[in-house]
């Protein structure tokens, strides 16, 4: 009996234990994250199950319906052709999303992989390497980017490309400070004291341990991404018409200010709302509270 009744006191004791240890982690979630992470979820549901949120067409408006107020037919109001508002920023999550991810994709493989090569190979090929990123930053990122659309065309991809391009210089930068500062620790020295050659050492030490900043940098781009292609799209150098894309939905309702407000107003909160919110979680997978 007593063997039991030890048995039974320590499996309380070891609940007890976890209990209190998911009662802490519980209460270290902040509401902050927790909001950010919610606003991400929905808007890639949008993305990728637009059908579940919504039955009108995002393209094709009833002209009898046109800048209607929000109302319970329409949450969001409708535009100047009767389209359903918050059906267009449904399906325009796609196109920022798309965007975004293909921006930070480029700036991510190409600025990296100037980087690596200019930090681990060093002497003229860095010089040269880094020259060029220096060129880079010095020319104003919108400038560079409406340059590149003008030469590659419009459209979300063209756009995402362009913006993606005026990164490609901050990714070089870290990744290279990184590959600088592994390269010279005492493990890499001993990689190479034992014998590894150039490309093992690189591939098995300090590309792992040079990248961890530079993919926490890349989760901090994804919201100045959306917000880049979002204002490419409100110039009229993104998506072209009728594609619902937050920016050119922001655009073609500048002219009804001063009768339909909310076609404006709900698709820009919805673009500072998905840009403050993967602010704050690239924050938090970077280790700042």
């Amino acid at each position: 009996m007593s063997s039991i009744g030890t048995v039974d006191g320590l499996a309380s004791a070891s609940h007890g234990r976890t209990a209190s240890g998911l009662g802490a982690r519980l209460r270290r979630l902040q509401p902050g994250l927790v909001l950010a992470w919610i606003v991400i979820a929905i808007v890639v549901l949008f993305a990728l199950f637009p059908q579940l949120f919504t039955s009108y067409s995002p393209v094709q408006g009833v002209p009898v319906e046109k800048l209607k107020a929000p109302s319970a037919l329409h949450i969001l109001g409708t535009d100047a052709l009767g389209r359903d508002l918050f059906t267009r920023i449904v399906y325009g999550a796609v196109h920022s999303l798309t965007g975004a991810f293909v921006a930070v994709a480029v700036g991510l493989v190409v600025g990296t992989a100037f980087g690596v090569i200019a930090g681990s190979t060093g002497g003229i090929v860095e010089d040269g390497i880094m020259r060029l990123v220096d060129v880079l930053l010095s020319i104003p990122g919108l400038l560079l980017m409406l340059s590149i659309i003008i030469l590659l065309g419009f459209g979300t991809v063209n756009a995402a490309i362009a913006v993606g391009i005026t990164s490609v210089a901050a990714f070089a930068r870290l990744s290279r400070s990184e590959v600088v500062r592994v390269r010279r620790s005492e493990y890499v020295e001993a990689a190479f004291g034992s014998g590894g050659t150039f490309l093992a050492v690189l591939w098995r030490h300090v590309l792992p341990n040079s990248l961890v900043s530079v993919l926490g940098f890349a989760a901090l781009q994804f919201g100045g991404a959306i917000l880049a292609i979002s204002t490419l799209g409100f110039l009229g150098y993104g998506a072209p018409p009728p594609t619902p894309e937050w920016g050119l939905l922001i655009a073609e309702g500048r002219n009804y200010i001063g009768t339909a407000w909310w076609l404006t107003t709900a698709p820009g909160i919805v673009v500072v709302l998905v840009v403050l919110s993967a602010n704050r979680i690239s924050q938090s997978l970077g280790g700042r509270k």
